[in-house]
């Protein structure tokens, strides 16, 4: 029974390949190609491909990027949108067969007498000239592992994926056949061989640990010792993803997500409504020690958290949304479960940060760059990194947007990323290295200054005197400048004096100078809070503590007039305070009172400047005498 006609055309419909949500079909036509919605009024999407007549299409749904071959004897790797992503040399032969990898990292290419296996980016891992006429279809199979190809000769060719090679700090693990991967320590190039009993599907080697599934079994080798590894078995079989943390992995294959400690012992298998896993990547899932991120491919504005040790919703259960489609994601690997931070890209090549924990409080998403084309946390300590345009740039203190957003330019290191030609992709950052893959499938390596990362670990272990001698020896404004905000973040505001000095913010050392000399704590926590910007949460601060005149002092001295007002009338407090600053105010602007609710205060209310100064000597007394009565309450505790 025929269901619709999709497309009518004069010429052949050589190839069609379904959209990832199919919800839409892309087909041939001629040169060119067109992207057809499945609703009816839904605009069309054409465009010209090839110079020649295209033979073959294949949509991957996992990193839903489109490929092409034609006669004109190229492939092409597209995205969803029609643009150019890769074009290829021409080849001596017509093009005749492309297919995806099903995870979509890899696809294959087929011509006359050549089989080639690609990257997804478009450069090519190899090249095979088997003896098979032209290579019509080439189908993979489901574990991404093997490959079939249709023969013009009659014939079918099988081929299997060999060679892959991972790598981290001073070793370097390689699959030479299907089930023997060669381990090589390129420190005092010992070498040793790991045997499978089945073919490897997929590895992943970090945090001194590598974690290799094969079709039944998943393998756990340390790093100090490759002749015993843990072995448990695979409730699927096909993982099509291996993330690793410091303290667990993470696998997903067709039936779910499953956390294992390196020990082998299962922690916890998060769900979520409408989850698909096969369709998801390293770049729309993000593993740390406390939490896991997944990207919603549903509704592509939103995150899931979750907690890792139970795979239940993190806090509240409340989704980390965003205002558009979001590309990647990626956690912060260190510090403590509250300060966890998840670094975002979205469709806009915007770059964001948020915290993960979702109590009550709507938490900010803050913009960190702009043009951002890929990025990665350092696996030692939270430093971000990230290709922008055409800059490399290293955020050493991304926080510092929650402390300070004024210093953030000087928290940062740039260097000019034209070397890398466009859209190269960070594969790793471990230590003070980062691994960039070019375009063409080149590895480049970065080092950044070391003394970042030793800053990080310092204000960890609440080592300030060091800290201060460090950024006194390197002497670089980028050091000092993460010291202030890292300072003013634990609330050590005597580090933060020096660190401010030290950059030239002689305003920011004045108020710190300030808030030392507050009486209670209450105040000086409030204040450090509106420093950072935070001043409901000061307020609140004030007002749990019952300082409700210098609750509504901060709001005076910041102008809103409103809220001081408010909390004045609210408490039956200083109403006549806020009435005479108000005053005050408008005659150094030379204006008249406009606001209702002030001038229905103000009615009859004599203004005696000498009354409200005695009114506030008697506040700031009474604060410093609760400050030194709980001063002497703790020491007699402590002689009792």
């Amino acid at each position: 029974m025929l269901r619709s006609t999709l497309a009518q055309q004069g010429i052949p419909v050589y190839s069609v390949a379904w959209g990832p949500d199919s919800e839409k079909v892309l087909y041939t036509a001629g040169k060119q190609l067109i992207i057809k919605p499945l609703q009816p009024n839904a605009k069309v999407l054409q465009w010209k491909a090839h110079d020649g007549i295209i033979l073959k299409v294949d949509w991957n749904s996992v990193n839903d990027l489109i490929l092409s071959a034609g006669e004109d004897c190229k492939y092409k790797v597209w995205d969803s949108y029609g643009r150019l992503l890769y074009n290829s040399q021409p080849h001596e032969h017509p093009i005749t067969s492309v297919a995806w990898a099903p995870d979509g990292e890899l696809f294959a290419v087929g011509s006359f007498h050549t089989l080639r296996l690609c990257d997804k980016t478009g450069w090519s891992y190899t090249l095979e000239k088997p003896n098979t006429g032209s290579i019509f279809n080439i189908a993979w199979s489901v574990d991404g592992t093997q490959i079939a190809g249709a023969c013009g000769n009659g014939h079918v060719v099988f081929a299997h994926v060999v060679e892959q090679r991972w790598e981290w700090k001073n070793f370097q693990v390689t699959l030479t056949k299907r089930r023997t991967m060669q381990v090589r320590n390129v420190l005092n190039d010992a070498v040793d061989l790991l045997e499978f009993r089945d073919r490897v599907i997929k590895a992943s080697l970090n945090y001194a640990h590598l974690v290799v599934s094969t079709s039944l079994q998943c393998y756990v080798f340390s790093t100090k010792n490759w002749n015993t590894p843990l072995i448990f078995d695979l409730k699927e079989g096909t993982v099509s993803l291996i993330l690793q943390a410091e303290r667990h992995f993470l696998l997903v294959d067709g039936g779910g997500i499953y956390l294992y400690s390196y020990e082998g012992r299962f922690i916890s298998s998060p769900k979520f409504p409408g989850m698909r896993t096969d369709i998801l990547n390293a770049q729309t899932v993000s593993l740390s020690n406390d939490t896991i991120a997944i990207k919603n491919k549903a509704d592509e504005k939103i995150i899931f958290l979750f907690e890792a040790s139970t795979g239940k919703p993190l806090g509240d259960g409340k989704l980390l949304s965003h205002k558009s489609e979001i590309l990647e994601i990626a956690l912060d690997q260190k510090g403590l479960t509250n300060d966890r931070k998840v670094a975002f890209i979205d469709k806009n090549r915007d770059l964001y940060i948020t915290s993960v924990k979702r109590f009550g409080k709507e938490e900010q998403i803050i913009k960190l760059g702009t043009m951002v084309h890929t990025l990665a946390w350092s696996d030692t300590c939270n430093i971000l990194c990230g290709l922008q345009d055409t800059r490399f740039t290293v955020w050493y203190y991304p926080n510092t947007v929650y402390v300070d957003r004024d210093i953030l330019p000087k928290t940062l290191y740039e260097r000019d990323a034209s070397e890398f030609s466009k859209n190269p992709h960070i594969v790793s950052f471990v230590g003070n290295q980062v691994t960039i893959r070019r375009a063409d499938g080149s590895l480049v390596h970065i080092s950044i200054s070391p003394y970042p990362a030793i800053l990080h670990e310092y204000v960890s272990s609440s080592k300030w005197e060091d800290a201060v001698r460090l950024c006194r020896f390197v002497k670089e404004q980028t050091l000092w400048a993460c010291l202030a905000a890292m300072a003013v973040a634990n609330r050590d505001m005597t580090t933060a004096e020096i660190a401010y000095a030290a950059i030239g913010e002689i305003d920011k050392v004045q108020y710190i100078n300030s808030i030392k000399n507050l009486p209670s704590k209450e105040s000086k926590m409030a204040h450090i809070l509106m420093f950072s910007g935070n001043i409901q949460e000061a307020e609140i601060v004030l007002l749990q503590a019952g300082l409700v005149y210098q609750a509504i002092q901060i709001n005076i001295n910041l102008y809103n007039w409103e809220r001081a007002l408010e909390l004045a009338v609210k408490y039956k407090t200083h109403v006549d305070t806020v009435l005479a600053y108000r005053q005050k105010f408008l005659e150094t602007f030379g204006k008249q009172e406009t606001n209702k609710r002030y001038l229905q205060y103000a009615e009859g209310l004599q203004i005696d400047w000498e009354k409200i100064k005695a009114k506030i000597e008697m506040e700031i007394t009474k604060e410093r005498e609760r400050a030194s009565s709980s001063q002497s309450n703790k020491s007699v505790g402590l002689k009792h």
